[in-house]
């Protein structure tokens, strides 16, 4: 989660969301991304979408069974929705997200019976932190 915390940071500093992501594949870290829709003029750039293209382009696979995705905000419909196809095998996120997340919050996709693939899920890890940043950045904006 470090990492993730780490380039959720640097979204921030970059005046993007700080959401920050890792993608850890038997021990090793293969990808870390940040939030970066308005950097790229891409709404799909949400962290977890880059770190699930930069970790599938550098195995050379489509799918990314056995993998860990650290994620500092509770995922979105769409990253759920991306994870799910990625079959990645667990989702670690440390805050939650009552207006857009769809983990536990909102449309709680893993728990729909059309979604094929649910990783398992830990929640509330670095959370401390991760709510933190996202408090001060949307503080500084207000």
């Amino acid at each position: 989660m470090r990492r993730a915390l780490d380039a959720a940071a640097e979204a921030a500093r970059a005046g993007e969301v700080p959401v920050g992501a890792a993608l850890v594949l038997d021990g090793t870290v293969i990808a870390v991304a940040a939030n970066a829709p308005r950097a790229l003029c891409d709404p799909t750039a949400h962290a977890e979408m880059r770190v699930i293209r930069a970790a599938a382009e550098t195995l050379g696979r489509d799918r990314l069974e056995g993998a860990d995705l650290w994620v500092t905000l509770e995922p979105c419909a769409m990253c759920a929705g991306a994870i799910a196809h990625a079959r990645i095998a667990r989702l670690y996120y440390a805050a939650g997200d009552p207006k857009g997340g769809a983990i536990e919050h909102g449309p709680r996709l893993f728990g729909q019976p059309t979604v094929h693939h649910r990783p398992e899920v830990y929640a509330g890890i670095g959370e401390a932190e991760a709510a933190s940043l996202l408090r001060d950045f949307f503080r500084e904006r207000r």
